[in-house]
């Protein structure tokens, strides 16, 4: 499974370098590259998200299709928060993640919802597992 997954985002990687940062198989979800450092190896990874723009920052959400754990993504960004991020075609910019809570939390991932909906159908599938993780990534 970990190879699929690799040969899957090295795909939309490719085809988001390729294209200005859409993908087609995402129709106009708006997508980014996160790179992030591993929390135990210190390896350098990059991993293709949807987002959501909230203001001057982005939003990404640690759904994991609604698994009952998180992606270890998530794990990699709260043991090292600075990363670097791609959007819109345009190369990498640094930015920092930190975990959104309450109320925050709640406002982003209902947004979310509405805009794409099957986020409902992960939240759903994990509610007694798990809250899915909303990160917010911004600029520095």
């Amino acid at each position: 499974m970990t190879n699929d997954r690799n040969d899957w985002n090295t795909k939309v990687i490719e085809e988001f370098r390729a294209n200005g940062g859409k993908v087609g198989q995402f129709g106009s979800m708006p997508l980014l590259l996160l790179h992030h450092t591993g929390a135990k190896s210190g390896k350098s990874y990059v991993n293709p998200l949807a987002y959501l723009p909230v203001g001057d920052a982005m939003a990404v959400f640690a759904s994991k299709g609604g698994a009952p754990t998180n992606p270890d993504w998530y794990h990699n960004l709260v043991a090292h928060p600075d990363v670097q991020v791609e959007v819109d075609g345009k190369p990498a910019v640094a930015a920092r993640a930190r975990v959104a809570e309450g109320e925050e939390r709640d406002r982003i991932y209902r947004e979310q919802v509405s805009k794409v909906p099957v986020f409902g159908e992960y939240e759903t599938k994990t509610k007694d597992q798990r809250q899915i993780p909303v990160v917010v990534i911004e600029k520095v």
